[in-house]
């Protein structure tokens, strides 16, 4: 690859210097992210001589984001792709920065096309909001910037684009819609959710994506699980483990069976539990390192231990549940703030069916901690009211119960 005059020439348009396009991106890397990205002018000359042809996923996102452009416009070659004899790199390179500078013709103005930097950009939005979701959990604010996101795809699907660009708006509308859901879900607000999962329901089916049909069966069935509807819960882990995603891809088929295992541990199967279980883990031993959507990434082997810490925990398997809840905190990233105070939470009331009253506490009382200054989600706090019913069940009349119980009712009293 020779030179990359689009890059070059995107540059000169909006005056940029190596130096200034390299502060930009890291920044950019850093809203995306959470982390200060380490570009430097040397890696721009690299991009601009063409001894770099790809950047690294993320990269090629913050620079659609800054350049506003794809990457192929900006004269970058995906691996295996060759240039064909009839239109080498300055030939495409030419079209991409002539196609970017001029007008159109006044009497031949077709309506604006919506492309792959499109998708891009929203795919960037979405990601950020499942992030966003991981460390704060659901709230009102998360919620209402998903839906708008959603309604955004959805109104560039009515413009000008090809069939696969519009089936990958329909995608990105189904995420959005999703991600409103499970932060309506970790509110406890599950009409609201459910109200959301059918239209997310609808734009997966007409996107032809079991991804997000599985993301839709997954939340269904937490939903369930919150309400107490064990059976609802187990037909929805069963609709996510037929989905032609769970077929493919063995850390899906494994999510399915985590959830099966919830539903009928809840439902007092030991049997059908522990067998389900024991599938999940085996599918996930299976699944191979790939790309895959956002909000799958929270799903891996530190959450099927937080999972099983539940299924333990409803079998009134205390000890397993308080060893599966200790292998999930250690392992869980730290950016899934929600996700480690949740995991907590269960180890508190393993280790308090155990009779271990005074550490039960201790661990109870870092729960909101780990969430930092923002509130606690409403799932969130669900699940400790649980743990103080059970303690005072358990230990009435304990020292523990009682300091337990200050602490608690020393922020309402000051409020």
């Amino acid at each position: 690859m020779g030179e990359n005059l689009a890059l070059r020439a995107r540059m000169a348009e909006l005056r940029l210097t190596r130096l200034e396009l390299a502060r930009q991106l890291n920044d950019e890397l850093g809203r995306v992210t959470g982390k200060i990205g380490t570009l430097s002018e040397r890696t721009v000359q690299k991009w601009l001589s063409g001894k770099s042809r790809w950047p690294q996923g993320r990269i090629r996102i913050a620079l659609t984001n800054v350049l506003e452009r794809t990457p192929e416009q900006l004269g970058f070659i995906e691996p295996g792709v060759a240039p064909s004899p009839e239109e080498p790199v300055l030939r495409r390179s030419f079209i991409a920065i002539t196609a970017a500078a001029l007008p159109p013709l006044p009497t031949l103005a077709a309506p604006t096309m919506v492309g792959r930097s499109d998708v891009a950009r929203l795919r960037t939005k979405l990601d950020d909001l499942v992030a966003l979701d991981y460390h704060l959990g659901g709230h009102t604010a998360l919620e209402a910037a998903a839906v708008a996101g959603a309604a955004e795809a959805l109104k560039l699907k009515k413009m000008n684009t090809s069939q696969a660009i519009g089936r990958q708006l329909l995608s990105l509308a189904a995420d959005f819609t999703a991600t409103a859901a499970f932060s309506a879900i970790d509110d406890r607000r599950f009409k609201r959710a459910q109200e959301l999962l059918k239209d997310t329901l609808t734009y997966a089916g007409l996107a032809q994506d079991s991804t997000a049909q599985l993301r839709v069966y997954n939340n269904l069935a937490v939903i369930a699980f919150q309400q107490q509807q064990w059976h609802d819960s187990i037909a929805a882990a069963q609709a996510a483990h037929g989905l032609g995603v769970s077929r493919r891809d063995p850390l899906a088929a494994s999510l399915a069976h985590a959830r099966a295992a919830i539903g009928y541990a809840a439902a007092s199967d030991r049997q059908a539990a522990l067998r389900y279980l024991g599938h999940a883990h085996d599918a996930l031993n299976r699944a191979s390192e790939e790309q895959r959507p956002s909000w799958l990434a929270f799903y891996g082997r530190a959450e099927l231990f937080a999972l099983s810490a539940v299924v333990h925990q409803r079998l009134g398997s205390a000890e397993q549940a308080e060893g599966a809840a200790h292998q999930a905190l250690a392992s869980i990233p730290a950016q899934y703030r929600r996700n480690r105070a949740s995991a907590t939470g269960w180890l508190a009331l393993a280790q308090l069916h155990q009779g271990e009253i005074e550490q039960a506490c201790a661990t109870a009382l870092t729960v909101r901690p780990l969430m930092g200054h923002d509130e606690l989600p409403t799932r969130m706090r669900s699940l400790l009211g649980d743990f103080h019913r059970d303690l005072i069940s358990v230990a009435p009349d304990s020292t523990a119960t009682r300091e337990w119980t200050d602490r608690v009712r020393r922020p309402k009293e000051s409020q």
